[in-house]
């Protein structure tokens, strides 16, 4: 099992006072990323979000773009393109454009989001969000693999067209859909993409990350799709005392109160297919340190992070990318944070730090 860098530069108002400057915690990233690759990781996860009502990162293509010219092997990803916010073919050029620059190290990971305040400003339906992401994925395959196409589809049509530059892998990059729902993975699985979890919705909706994981391979095989992969998020931190796991777990209910307002709660108003949100807001709501397990969050020491890890991998997840900087912890924190699962966890996963990559 390999391991990736991964953040949403969460930095929502509810912070209050503790909020960070937006310019700054975005080259803290940065620098959190390209000293990823230094400490044998094998990926970069970078976000989309909005006009700071969570996260402050709007472009993760050209974010990865600057790291692919200080860095040389890490693969690099979106998490994830918020699709039905833009067009496809803009999407397939960039991520193109990506992998041509970086060698052939671009990891294509599209979602359709869950904030319908980052979709009424861009002017887009977030009530057809599923039906939208799901045709544009299939205009970017075709973008990506046709020499030229023309599409007439329900959100969109256009004459034919040639896509330059051309990815440098073949096919093209790696797509990973980001699932938190069972239509969604069901599609994912239809069409023979990749999917990414994340645990604590997984343990939601499937009630583990090893149901979803088994669910999803076996669909992906009735499809006629064998040897898809399955990576997931994790909220983990690598601690020597109780005090600093408990710490750790306040983080994440900060994280949790920042990430609420952006999930549908209202079950009159929330689109039918994105309704099990509700579900997920009111446990949220509800949540205290003590009801936080392995399923949402790893902390503890380093024994005890590589049992729960050992864990995933047995489960069937080939790469787990590692959320440090949750909930406001400082850019000097999360640099150590890393540098301790380097040094204490890593090392018990054989060729962790070996790049891989799965069409």
């Amino acid at each position: 099992m390999k391991f990736g860098f991964f953040t949403l530069t969460d930095n929502p108002i509810e912070y209050g006072p503790e909020r960070e400057d937006p310019n700054q915690l975005i080259k803290n990233v940065v620098e959190q990323a390209v000293y990823s690759e230094e400490l044998g990781f094998n990926s970069v996860w970078l976000p989309e979000h909005h006009f700071s009502v969570f996260g402050v990162l709007p472009s993760p293509s050209m974010a990865l773009s600057y790291i692919a010219a200080k860095t040389k092997k890490v693969k690099l990803a979106p998490a994830t393109v918020l699709l039905p916010t833009s067009h496809p073919i803009r999407m397939a050029e960039e991520y193109a454009l990506l992998d041509l620059l970086s060698d052939g190290r671009a990891i294509f990971s599209a979602g359709r989001g869950y904030d319908k305040r980052e979709y009424d400003v861009f002017q887009v339906d977030f009530n057809k969000s599923r039906d939208i992401f799901f045709e544009q994925l299939d205009i970017i395959k075709k973008a990506w693999t046709e020499k030229s196409f023309s599409y007439q589809g329900e959100f969109y049509q256009f004459p034919e067209i040639e896509l330059t530059p051309r990815p440098v892998q073949d096919p093209h990059p790696p797509i990973y859909v980001a699932s938190f729902s069972r239509p969604s993975l069901e599609k994912a699985a239809e069409m023979g993409e990749n999917v990414i979890f994340a645990p604590f919705a997984a343990s939601m909706v499937f009630g583990s990350v090893q149901n979803a994981v088994a669910e999803f391979k076996k669909l992906s095989e009735e499809h006629g799709f064998k040897g898809k992969q399955a990576r997931c998020s994790y909220f983990l931190n690598v601690v020597e005392s109780e005090k600093e796991a408990e710490e750790t777990k306040q983080r994440m209910l900060k994280y949790f109160n920042g990430l609420v307002p952006a999930f549908p709660s209202d079950p009159s108003t929330a689109p039918p297919h994105i309704r099990y949100f509700v579900d997920i807001v009111y446990r949220l709501k509800n949540m205290k340190t003590s009801d936080l397990s392995e399923q949402s969050i790893i902390v503890g020491d380093a024994d005890y992070c590589v049992e729960c890890l050992k864990k995933v991998e047995e489960a069937g997840i080939e790469e787990v990318i590692i959320y440090f900087d949750f909930g406001r912890l400082s850019h000097k924190e999360t640099l150590k944070a890393m540098e301790r699962f380097a040094k204490y966890v890593m090392p018990h996963f054989e060729d962790s730090n070996v790049s891989i990559s799965a069409h």
